[in-house]
């Protein structure tokens, strides 16, 4: 239980990182900020295993700069379609 709320937290935390980052409003809800930072971190963890720099001895930079990647990637590819299906 506390291992999803915690997977929640770091996705809501790595979403508004990510909606910071990206240039112009991003009109998604909370909800949808966290689920695409949870699944960003997903995949920055899936890669960086993938590539051999999941666990290191240290701070896992790499790892953590992978996950905030694919958060900015997923936020910026799904915040335009959110809004241009809430306009319709």
């Amino acid at each position: 239980m506390f291992q999803l709320l915690w997977i929640l937290l770091i996705g809501f935390v790595l979403g508004v990182i990510a909606k910071l980052i990206l240039r112009g409003p991003q009109a998604i809800p909370w909800w949808l900020t966290m689920l695409l930072g949870a699944a960003g971190a997903w995949l920055g963890n899936a890669v960086a295993g993938w590539i051999g720099v999941r666990n290191t001895s240290g701070i896992d930079w790499i790892r953590h700069l992978l996950q905030l990647g694919f958060a900015v990637g997923l936020i910026g590819i799904v915040a335009p379609a959110w809004s241009s299906r809430r306009s319709r």
